[in-house]
């Protein structure tokens, strides 16, 4: 699981509900646990094993199946990281039609990737004629753990 950004006010049982109504979702079981899972324990962007590993006994294909409902929905939006793992991430855009795009981070060594909502994707100029629909901005790089242990261990002693 990826800790990397504040979450928004967690809403209360009764506003999950909401959630998923307001989106044409049918309100089951499964999903209000995915859906409340997703809000009150993790954070940044997160795979299907992530959302399972919470739930303990919850049937794979169920939270899977919710995850898709999710996201086709605009709950969620879908992050490519190159992992070959489907990644997910709460979208906080308005109308959940994610123009307002921030940069991903994928560590590679520890292979999390991290929403850095504060930073935003930066204007592209796009020829004419091209209508975007979606933009995604994967950095790959050292997380600060991974980095933090790659200094300490480069700069240990030299043996003689």
């Amino acid at each position: 699981m990826n800790q990397s950004h504040p979450h928004t006010p967690q809403p209360s049982f009764y506003d999950y509900e909401q959630i998923l109504s307001q989106e044409g979702i049918r309100v089951t079981a499964v999903r209000l646990l995915v859906l409340k899972t997703i809000y009150n324990t993790i954070s940044g962007a997160f795979s299907l094993q992530d959302v399972v590993s919470q739930l303990g006994t919850a049937d794979p294909s169920s939270v899977f199946r919710a995850l898709t409902l999710f996201s086709q929905k605009g709950l969620l939006h879908l992050i490519d990281d190159g992992s070959g793992v489907q990644k997910y991430c709460v979208c906080h855009c308005p109308d959940h039609h994610h123009h307002s795009g921030h940069i991903h981070f994928t560590c590679t060594l520890c292979h999390k990737t991290f929403c850095l909502t504060e930073v935003p994707i930066p204007s592209v100029p796009i020829p004419q004629g091209f209508d975007i629909e979606e933009s995604e901005y994967i950095i790959k790089g050292l997380c600060p753990s991974c980095s933090k242990k790659t200094h300490s261990t480069d700069s240990s002693p030299e043996v003689i």
